[in-house]
């Protein structure tokens, strides 16, 4: 197998003079070792979804604790990015924020220190565009191709393998990022060079956020005039108010089984996730002279949520923000 990674980075590497042979050797070198950066509450469960596929998983996570399942799963545990860069020539990241990313990539202990030549390297953070554009820079430098590829469907698609991949990069490394990324999720979509995945993700979040508000906004107003919950939210969900907040991710509990409603809240999207995201989309906003009056408005009710005491509780929790103002 050894002997076969070192043909196919060998090969890779040629691809700056011959694009098509790059991807082809990539397909022929599928069950080499994936590296995974980042073991938290999506990160864990995609990478769960490549050993299931029978990839061989290189794995690091800035907390030990979190490797565990994996490594019992068969995934090989190591200490850094750079060890992960070291042992595999594909790695995908899913990381918090952008100073993680920079960290992971570009660190002392980073992936950059060790990256093998005609490396893959995804990126499945949601973070600045920016950022993965400084990301595609630094990586070229070294001989390897970065790409951007953040999700969207939240904990239970990427536990199910159904999660949608917005993909960033050159076209054509498309074709071998998708070879893993199908392996984790139902729907990738090349979005156009790097840093358009990013730019699709912080539109979708901007949009979910306002809806998650919406149907909050929306549940509790229905039962402070008397109406069922459950009721309520499906005459909703069988008409125009219809939303992925509503029949998919209900915030009210009671209504729904198998959402973080239904477990205070606990799991799913946090809110100081769902706050940095809104962050990023007014900073896009703001320089790109856009106005996202409702965007801009659910970006300090989820900042005021963070500081009142919902950081670490699901986004959809919302709700129950909404309830507490009411009584004060």
């Amino acid at each position: 197998m050894a002997a076969m990674m070192f043909r196919r980075s060998r090969n890779v590497w040629s691809r700056w003079n011959k694009p098509s042979t790059a991807v082809s050797t990539r397909s022929m070198a599928s069950k080499t070792p994936v590296g995974f950066i980042g073991l938290g509450n999506m990160g864990s469960p995609m990478a769960k979804n490549l050993v299931k596929n029978g990839y061989p998983v290189i794995a690091t996570d800035l907390f030990p604790e979190s490797c565990k399942e994996l490594q019992d799963l068969g995934a090989h545990v190591v200490d850094s990015p750079a060890d992960v860069a070291e042992k595999a020539d594909r790695i995908i990241t899913m990381l918090p924020s952008s100073p993680n990313v920079i960290e992971a990539y570009t660190g002392p202990n980073g992936i950059l220190k060790k990256v093998k030549k005609g490396s893959l390297l995804i990126d499945s953070s949601t973070i600045d565009p920016a950022v993965s554009k400084e990301m595609a820079v630094a990586a070229e430098k070294m001989g390897a191709v970065f790409m951007d590829a953040p999700v969207s469907g939240g904990v239970g698609a990427a536990n199910m393998g159904k999660l949608t991949f917005m993909v960033g990069g050159l076209q054509e490394e498309y074709n071998a990022a998708q070879e893993l990324l199908s392996c984790m999720g139902a729907n990738v979509v090349y979005c156009g060079q790097v840093g358009t995945g990013q730019a699709v993700k912080l539109c979708n979040n901007m949009m979910l956020a306002i809806g998650m508000i919406g149907t909050a906004e929306t549940m509790n107003l229905g039962i402070r005039l008397g109406l069922d919950p459950k009721l309520l939210a499906k005459i909703l969900n069988m008409s125009s108010g219809r939303c992925w907040s509503s029949d998919t991710y209900n915030p009210v509990p009671g209504v729904m089984e198998g959402v973080p409603s239904a477990n205070n809240y606990q799991g799913g999207f946090g809110t100081t996730l769902m706050a940095k995201d809104l962050g990023l989309a007014q900073n896009t906003a703001t320089n790109t002279k856009t106005p996202i009056p409702l965007g801009s408005l659910a970006h300090q009710i989820y900042r005021v949520m963070c500081s009142r005491g919902y950081a670490n509780k699901d986004f959809s929790s919302v709700f129950q923000f909404l309830r507490e103002e009411e009584e004060q």
